[in-house]
C-alpha cells in the first residue's frame, strides 16, 4: 500500500474515533443518572476503540513513524539498557 493510501486510512481512522468520542460525550449521564446506552453497546463502543487504535498503531509502524510514548526530560526513566557480554568457556569448542 502507498504512503498516501495509509495516510488516507489513518485521516479516516483519526476522524472515526473523534465522531465516536464525541457521541459518547454527548450521551454521557450526568452523576446520579443511568447511561442511556446498553452493556452490549457500551462494549461494543470499547471494542471499536480498540480496534482503531491498532489498526493506527500498525499504520504508525508502516509508515516509520515514532511510536514510542513522549516522556518528560525531568521524568524518571523506569527501564535501563542492558548489554549483556557473551562469556569465554573453559572448555574447548565443542564440549558441553
Amino acid at each position: 500500500m502507498s504512503n498516501e493510501a495509509l495516510k488516507k486510512e489513518q485521516r479516516i481512522l483519526r476522524a472515526m474515533r473523534k465522531t465516536l468520542a464525541s457521541v459518547v460525550k454527548d450521551v454521557a449521564p450526568q452523576s446520579g443518572y443511568p447511561s442511556p446506552l446498553s452493556d452490549d453497546t457500551i462494549e461494543g463502543i470499547k471494542e471499536c476503540f480498540t480496534l482503531i487504535s491498532i489498526r493506527e498503531r500498525e499504520l504508525a509502524e508502516e509508515l516509520g513513524m515514532n511510536t514510542s510514548k513522549p516522556y518528560y526530560v525531568d521524568e524518571v526513566q523506569t527501564s535501563k539498557v542492558l548489554n549483556f557480554v557473551k562469556l569465554k568457556s573453559d572448555k574447548p569448542e565443542g564440549q558441553s
